[in-house]
């Protein structure tokens, strides 16, 4: 019987499976085509995490669910409410904690790009308000739950700005251009932070029924991202330029990816900082140095690209 059962083998899922089974305790990573990190006390288990008869079966006597879920992006509406019932409702049946992987969609704008636990959750778009109602309705459920919510991911696997627009750019050294504003305050988020925000609160009760934010870095400009990398990598300094912002809006119009992210732009045309301060004073938990998350960044593009030569 797995004491901690995980949602999800992404970024975040693996860490904090790894997490967890190096500290000695049980796993079981459910993901539909039962993939996942390997290790004597991980169990890997092919679900269909929207199946609740069938999550329910797998988290029995689990003391935590993760919700380490990265539905596909163009179909949020379809797919994540399906999953959040089905998480829910195989926690209740189980008594265990809900942890759920968050992020900040669901304050929209907020006035000085400042985000803290306190700010209310404003978002009017299809997915701020997509993540407001998965919230709501697992604190509405009884089932003891936490949020642990982080802003855009720096580590080995993300898909962040940095791993789709700056690191490709690097490594054919060519200019990058961006939909963002290169020169704006912005805050990232070491994948192993939200990991080990996760477990942790799962395991305090002074964390349930309240979101947290994930210790991170204090914000940098995606200027100033690029160059530490290239500091820390020995490559050349990268030149990078903001697209214009109806360029995205436009491409939209016809490609669904384009517009789902169009939604989102707010992020970086503006100043997009979160505050973790009450996390780090209540928990004792430090975010980890940014040149730490980076050099695993080029660690793991470094052995991509050595598997496809």
């Amino acid at each position: 019987m797995a004491q901690h059962v995980v949602v999800g083998s992404g970024p975040i899922g693996s860490k904090v499976a790894l997490l967890l089974a190096d500290q000695g305790e049980s796993v079981r990573v459910v993901t539909r085509s039962g993939r996942g990190p390997e290790h004597e006390l991980i169990e890997r288990v092919a679900a269909d995490a929207s199946d609740t008869r069938r999550l329910t079966e797998v988290t029995e006597g689990a003391e935590v669910l993760y919700n380490c879920a990265n539905p596909k992006y163009t179909e949020w509406a379809k797919l994540w409410f399906p999953m959040n019932n089905a998480m829910i409702a195989a926690a209740r049946s189980a008594g265990a904690v809900y942890a759920i992987t968050g992020n900040l969609y669901g304050y929209g704008p907020q006035p000085g790009g400042l985000m803290t636990e306190a700010s209310p959750l404003a978002a009017t778009g299809r997915k701020g308000r997509i993540r407001i109602k998965m919230w709501q309705d697992a604190l509405a459920s009884g089932v003891r739950t936490i949020e642990a919510r982080g802003s855009d991911y720096v580590g080995a696997g993300t898909a962040g700005i940095f791993s789709t627009v700056l690191l490709p750019a690097i490594q054919k050294g060519r200019p990058a251009w961006g939909p963002a504003k290169m020169d704006l305050p912005h805050s990232f988020t070491y994948t192993g932070d939200m990991a080990r925000t996760l477990t942790t609160l799962a395991r305090d009760e002074r964390a349930y029924g309240k979101a947290w934010h994930v210790p991170s870095p204090a914000p940098i400009t995606i200027r100033e991202m690029a160059a530490r990398y290239c500091e820390l990598t020995g490559q050349p300094p990268l030149k990078v330029h903001s697209m214009p912002r109806f360029v995205m809006r436009t491409a939209g119009l016809a490609v669904p990816i384009a517009r789902e992210l169009a939604e989102m732009d707010y992020q970086f045309y503006a100043p997009f900082v979160m505050d973790s301060s009450l996390t780090e004073r209540t928990f004792g938990l430090t975010p980890t140095s940014l040149d730490e998350a980076l050099r695993e960044t080029a660690t793991a593009a470094d052995e991509t690209a050595a598997r496809t030569m």
